[in-house]
């Protein structure tokens, strides 16, 4: 059997995050992956997420400030090149919009408003009709590469990457002993992190007190661009309607494929041991729908559907804490990505010393 500090189970984003964050500080760790390395099961694949420091609130921005420093510093250590500064705009009628500036304002964040002449003149590919909310420093994210690059910094640290690994139990001895059972044998350690997301509940739900978790199996698409890929922000449009395209659309640029759209959050629920990874018929026909009317930048006749999961917690804001020796990270409903390496280091201080990060991170909130 296998003596460990920490295994990690779950080697997308977060757990990699983790994995480098524990094996820098001298732990010895374990990083154990369900599947082969760059599969598409989960919330961590592909080529693009959104990077942005746009939130209402200090706590969120402060997280993803520390997690655009840890960006670069991955990029220094793995020569990958991760996170490219587009910058991005939000428009539409939802209040939230003013709520974003405030707290962008509060925060020392740049920013500024443009009316929708302006906005269209900067970004032709997008129809304008209220006034938008710039904000520079946002950008995106390779998915793939930001976890292939996490891997490779926690390996060079030390760290043991298992992919083909399921795990099939995790087993608590005590406040300071786990045992985490593989098909391929166990391995014993002071703790475990369970970044696994939509499988939370199978796998820890009898462990921590977890809040209800929705699976979701989310369907954006890449568009054909007709405006080059090279000119488009990252950007948000919010209705103030909840029905109307089903309450608002985020996009961004993915070089080589495409502009990617996609509606947030509302795909079928799913059992993510058992999805079909086809696009629901109905939202399909409205996300084009909705590009040919509010994207005049890209084709919404020559398309590739996506697919990819989210967990969402009942407030949205996800889960990151320590019941015993078992840490959790959950819940990401869609927009964990950006925050990557700060959630890593998030997780190794849980995992070593318990300490918390705000309370609205905790199980019970």
């Amino acid at each position: 059997m296998t003596q460990l500090d920490v295994v990690v189970v779950g080697g997308g984003a977060m757990g990699s995050a983790a994995a480098w964050q524990l094996a820098r500080r001298g732990m010895r760790v374990a990083l154990l992956e369900q599947y082969e390395a760059g599969h598409t099961n989960g919330a961590s694949h592909g080529a693009s997420r959104i990077f942005r420091l746009s939130y209402p609130d200090p706590v969120h921005i402060g997280l993803a400030r520390e997690a655009r420093r840890l960006w670069r510093e991955l990029e220094d250590v793995t020569g990958a090149r991760l996170l490219t500064v587009t910058g991005g705009v939000d428009h539409g009628d939802h209040p939230f919009l003013q709520d974003l500036a405030d707290g962008l304002a509060a925060a020392g964040v740049p920013h500024s408003w443009l009316t929708p002449a302006e906005a269209a003149e900067r970004w032709p590919g997008i129809r304008f009709d209220t006034r938008a909310l710039f904000h520079p420093d946002s950008g995106r994210l390779h998915a793939d590469h930001a976890v292939a690059a996490l891997q490779d910094a926690a390996a060079k640290e030390g760290a043991e990457v298992r992919h083909s690994t399921p795990v099939t139990a995790i087993e608590v001895l005590g406040d300071d002993t786990v045992l985490v059972h593989t098909d391929g044998g166990s391995y014993r350690a002071r703790r475990v992190v369970a970044a696994v997301n939509a499988w939370a509940a199978k796998l820890v739900g009898g462990l921590a007190p977890l809040p209800p978790l929705r699976v979701t199996q989310e369907q954006p698409a890449h568009f054909a661009a007709r405006v080059p890929e090279d000119g488009w922000p990252s950007f948000g449009h919010r209705f103030a309607d909840p029905d109307h395209f089903y309450g608002g659309i985020y996009g961004l640029a993915t070089p080589g494929e495409g502009i990617k759209v996609g509606f947030h959050g509302v795909g079928p629920e799913v059992d993510p041991d058992h999805r079909d990874f086809t696009p629901e018929p109905a939202q399909l026909a409205a996300l084009r729908e909705y590009t040919r009317r509010w994207l005049p930048g890209v084709d919404a006749d020559v398309f590739t559907p996506i697919s990819c999961t989210y967990t969402t917690t009942p407030d949205s804001i996800f889960v990151l804490d320590r019941h015993g020796p078992v840490v959790v990270a959950t819940g990401f409903s869609g927009h964990g990505f950006k925050f990557v390496p700060a959630i890593g280091r998030v997780l190794a201080d849980l995992a070593l010393d318990g300490t918390r990060p705000d309370p609205r991170f905790a199980f019970n909130r």
